[in-house]
């Protein structure tokens, strides 16, 4: 009997073993759709600073990537279901979503701003937007912030399944304001010509409160899910390593005059 038991644990870990990752490949997921982050080339291939940094850091880990392209909306679910590995897609850290996935170290910081016409007196503030139509990219922090501060106060909000066709109503005239990631709206509406005579109306939300940072997250972080731990530690070893070297601030500069990691 001592001999079988000591066969199955040396059978058990064996096969520990063989199917334990060395995550030399790993697949990538983003959105393609929320530029200068992640958007989609001419080519139909992906680009942006959520990419750089993917392969910056698959680079560091001498791991061969590949790219999946993924509706927000599905992105979790995908995730958990196995059809690709890590997350690269400006998600945020917050609370709701950590009970699903686990998330690396942030990779950059970024508040919450409300986009509008240059001079109006619009705020992020429930009293002023009021009789207002808001747009919101859905499944976003953005939108969690809007549903649980102001939907059905008085104010409409408007979701879209991508944030480019908020900026498109908006330009319309179907929107008064665009409620959106901060970084976001710089990089990929106020700096373009289709984004001028638009700023941030008001201040931008970092979280006024210990209740709306919980919403708002705590940075921006790469998704993995909750098994392979040692790929989320992989990831932030490789993070820190860019951080250092001097990558992670030459891939910033690419799309940034400032910097956007943060404290």
């Amino acid at each position: 009997m001592k001999k079988y038991a000591l066969l199955c644990a040396l059978l058990a870990l064996h096969a520990g073993a063989s199917f334990a990752k060395d995550w030399k490949e790993i697949r990538m997921a983003s959105e393609g759709a929320y530029p200068p982050f992640n958007l989609t080339t001419a080519d139909g291939s992906m680009a942006g600073f959520d990419i750089d940094i993917g392969n910056a850091l698959c680079e560091e880990m001498k791991a061969k990537c590949s790219w999946v392209k993924q509706e927000w909306d599905g992105m979790i679910p995908a995730l958990v279901s196995r059809k690709f590995d890590a997350i690269i897609a400006s998600m945020s850290i917050t609370d709701e979503r950590k009970t699903k996935v686990d998330f690396t170290d942030k990779y950059y910081a970024s508040p919450l701003a409300l986009v509008a016409k240059k001079g109006s007196e619009l705020r992020p503030e429930l009293e002023l937007l009021k009789g207002k139509k808001v747009g919101v990219q859905r499944g976003t922090v953005s939108d969690n912030f809007a549903t649980k501060y102001w939907d059905g106060k008085g104010l409409q909000i408007v979701r879209y399944a991508k944030q480019d066709e908020a900026y498109l109503d908006l330009r319309a005239g179907r929107l008064d304001a665009a409620f959106v990631d901060y970084l976001e709206a710089y990089g990929g509406f106020l700096t373009k010509p289709e984004g001028e005579g638009y700023d941030v109306a008001g201040d931008r939300l970092f979280g006024r409160n210990a209740e709306e940072k919980a919403v708002i997250g705590e940075g921006i972080g790469i998704a993995v899910r909750k098994r392979d731990k040692d790929l989320t530690e992989k990831l932030n070893q490789a993070l820190a390593a860019i951080r250092a070297n001097g990558k992670y601030e030459a891939i910033q500069k690419k799309y940034f005059p400032m910097d956007i990691y943060g404290n």
